[in-house]
């Protein structure tokens, strides 16, 4: 059948191993280096934060395929496959040859993508025999995330949440509350990195990169005990894959493969899902497919960031990145895509935005907001806050090709629902919601106190 509007595909087609990009790319990602010695880490330097499956994952570039452990699919049959829908409403609205089809991760118990690597993360702590983990979030999707799959692998979990969010989307909070995880607000008094900054700045808003300082910093002080990251880094982006190599399937199914592949990002969890398995045909096959990464304007790592060795957190407690930063200083606008305001992109989306590999657009958060509700009027679904971004930058190709006359087959990450993101539309029906201007001097003051390892 050529063209369905939803495809769907059976238990036995959930991938049985990820995809590792590093391993095909023409140019490997530059080494995370340990922040005293400059040296490149070893696995086993992560062994102190990370479970160790995941640290060997984080740095392997040498093997293509990774399996999936049964456990790990057997928890993904709860929701995957997820659904290839073609979007024909949208499409008869913006009155555009082109076909635009998208990949439902909403389906998901916690509504998003997350879980993907929330199951495989909490497996491997599990494996290991931790306890107890930590983790941070901005907006609550990743928490919710690692709330649902530590509770299924029978682990506690402490979360930080941005205290923006925690106050903007108390849904998200309950949602954890259920699944049994302890919720904090960030900055807290309860870690160190928490109280300097709340000492500095007492009425800070927080960012992702206080939540990770505060969660690694809990994780290093608790037996038992590691830390769980939930986008930015090579292990997250790597189970992920599932995503597109699902997609991969069913635009086979439909008779299609994609001109342009689309994702949101803050940190590169949801970009690198669906676009990597598509890549390695542009890298293996010589494929022209463009992929598009959709940041918001207000927090424009790709599009105005530097690329630069710098820290993942705020309080400099990770190791090195090689990736496009705003610097970690940076204090993000408190739009509503929470997920979406973290200061600097993942080391393999920043090596290939560095080779010309894919391309980065920003958008305004009122802009998202209006593609949100067109996407939900004419598809039924209302998408979360950072999805709007992916659906406002595929509008923008889709009257691209009206304008031209040309026909394209896009596909984008539909990486969440937002139903419990409702008081952000509240406050865009009533006018209440703004762009966010960030000028080159704020960018300036913050990339400029960075060490130029790299020149």
């Amino acid at each position: 059948m050529t063209n369905p509007k939803k495809i769907v595909l059976n238990e036995s087609e959930i991938p049985a191993q990820w995809y590792n990009i590093m391993a095909e790319m023409p140019h490997k990602p530059l080494p995370i280096l340990h922040p005293g010695t400059k040296q490149a880490l070893k696995p086993e330097d992560l062994y102190p934060i990370f479970a160790e499956e995941l640290a060997r994952q984080e740095l392997n570039q040498t093997d293509t395929w990774i399996d999936i452990p049964e456990e790990v699919r057997e928890k993904y049959r709860i929701y995957r496959p997820s659904p290839l829908v073609r979007a024909t409403g949208l499409e008869k609205a913006l009155d555009t040859p082109a076909r635009i089809y998208f990949k439902n991760e909403s389906v998901s118990p916690v509504g998003s993508h997350k879980l993907n690597s929330a199951l495989a993360q909490a497996y491997y702590c599990k494996k290991e025999g931790l306890t107890n983990i930590t983790t941070e979030t901005g907006a609550g999707q990743w928490g919710t995330a690692m709330s649902f799959a530590a509770k299924t692998f029978g682990l506690e979990l402490a979360v930080y949440m941005v205290k923006i969010s925690y106050e903007q989307k108390p849904y998200r909070r309950s949602l954890m509350q259920t699944w049994g995880a302890q919720v904090i607000t960030s900055p807290s008094m309860s870690t160190k990195a928490g109280r300097k900054i709340l000492t500095d700045h007492p009425t800070y808003q927080g960012s992702l990169g206080t939540a990770i300082s505060e969660a690694i910093e809990l994780a290093m002080q608790t037996p038992g005990c590691k830390y769980t990251l939930g986008s930015v880094l090579n292990h997250v982006s790597l189970h992920q894959t599932v995503i597109g190599l699902e997609a991969e399937k069913q635009m086979e199914i439909a008779g299609e493969y994609p001109d342009i592949v689309i994702g949101c990002f803050g940190g590169g969890s949801n970009f690198s899902g669906i676009s990597y398995p598509f890549m390695r045909h542009n890298i293996k096959a010589g494929r022209k497919t463009r992929f598009i990464a959709a940041e918001p304007a207000s927090c424009p790592k790709l599009t105005r960031g530097v690329f630069q060795y710098d820290f993942g957190d705020e309080a400099c407690y990770t190791p090195l990145l090689p990736m496009f930063t705003l610097g970690h200083q940076f204090a993000p606008a408190h739009i509503h895509a929470g997920g979406l305001r973290y200061h600097g992109a993942g080391m393999i989306v920043s090596q290939l935005m560095k080779d010309g590999m894919m391309e980065a657009v920003d958008i305004q958060q009122l802009d998202s907001f209006e593609a949100g509700v067109l996407f939900a009027r004419t598809e039924g679904i209302v998408p979360a806050p950072e999805s709007s971004h992916a659906i406002a930058a595929t509008i923008n190709e889709a009257l691209k090709a009206r304008e031209e006359g040309v026909q394209k087959t896009i596909l984008f990450n539909l990486s969440g629902h937002g139903l419990v993101d409702m008081a952000a539309y509240d406050q865009y029906f009533s006018g209440d919601l703004t762009n966010y201007a960030l000028s080159d001097e704020d960018i300036a003051k913050n990339v400029g106190v960075l060490e130029k390892i790299i020149c």
